[in-house]
């Protein structure tokens, strides 16, 4: 399953979160940029996966954020279900100068459906608005598409520190309401079989009352 959170009033909210996107995108930038708050113009390339945390208090809920950062070689995709395996959310980063990266997004969102369902909340991020003038993938086609997987698309930049803490914010609010929801399904899932598994069982002197008095059988039958 994909959301392993939890939301009592004393844990808070515990929520895994996976990007992903081609090699040279930004995921790295943009994760130290969110939790960090630092950026580096050399790009330095992620051989495995690293794990960076963010604690956020959001409307008086206290939650955690665990962020995968996942290399982005071909090497990589085999091992991708290992880390975004129990994943309550995911970015998935293209750097707008690259059509290529984009197309490969569509490929990662249709893996993680295919393994995680509709379990996962899902950010698309066209990172790199700082290159706008070298823009190759439409706005438009980018908030389409989200739009048809259930995604919320964000232009962010990284270098300019733009939309990263709105995005994760965003993502953080989904997967609330999403782990909220789940939660109470439970409640009423254990509830409703709680309620089949208790037999009614009859006083004998009850039916041994006189007919007369049947309409009281008859409203204990129906309550």
């Amino acid at each position: 399953m994909a959301h392993s959170s939890t939301n009592s009033s004393t844990n808070g909210y515990d929520f895994k979160v996976v990007l992903l996107g081609e090699g040279c995108v930004g995921k790295t930038s943009v994760v130290l940029r969110y939790v960090e708050d630092k950026f580096n113009d050399k790009h330095i390339s992620t051989i495995q996966a690293s794990f960076l945390k963010k604690k956020l208090n959001i409307n008086g809920k206290r939650v955690n954020l665990a962020i995968c950062d996942t290399a982005g070689q071909e090497k990589f995709h085999a091992l991708g279900p290992i880390y975004y395996r129990m994943s309550s959310g995911a970015v998935l980063v293209y750097d707008i100068t690259d059509a290529d990266s984009f197309q490969k997004v569509k490929n990662w969102v249709k893996e993680l459906k295919k393994i995680l369902g509709s379990e996962i909340c899902l950010v698309i991020a066209g990172n790199k608005v700082d290159l706008e003038r070298d823009r190759n993938v439409s706005q438009e086609e980018a908030e389409e598409y989200a739009r048809q997987v259930g995604a919320v698309h964000f232009n962010t930049s990284a270098k300019q520190n733009h939309n990263i803490e709105e995005m994760f914010l965003d993502l953080s609010r989904r997967m609330i309401v999403h782990a909220d929801e789940v939660e109470q399904k439970s409640t009423l899932s254990r509830t409703s079989s709680t309620r089949r598994n208790v037999v009614i069982v009859e006083d004998e002197a009850d039916q041994e009352r006189p007919a007369s008095s049947s309409c009281c059988g008859g409203f204990s039958q129906s309550s």
